[in-house]
């Protein structure tokens, strides 16, 4: 027999519940990620980045201030995936694209 509510959802819940199985979800679970950029790859990295898009693949785009930082970073992105991943508590971003910032 299913368990009956004992009054009103919270907005918030019905939201998520809304939101969980949507492709409107999952396009806020990738956006999320460029907030959480900073955060994830700590200060050093994030002053020379910035997380500037995620595509529905899961490809984060990462501008990057200079060629070395590039370079270095490039070697770097499988830690950084994870990295993110972890601070979002989600599987979102699957490979880093990086560009020269102008």
């Amino acid at each position: 027999m299913s368990e009956r509510r004992r009054g009103p959802a919270k907005v918030g819940e019905a939201l998520a519940d809304l939101l969980a199985g949507s492709a409107l979800g999952a396009r806020i679970a990738r956006a999320e990620v460029l907030g959480y950029w900073a955060s994830a790859v700590g200060p050093q990295i994030a002053a020379v980045t910035q997380a500037r898009a995620i595509a529905e693949n899961g490809t984060l785009t990462v501008g990057v201030r200079t060629h070395a930082w590039l370079q270095e970073l490039s070697l770097m992105e499988r830690s950084l995936v994870e990295k993110v991943n972890k601070q979002t508590g989600k599987s979102v971003v699957k490979k880093i694209r990086w560009e020269l910032l102008r």
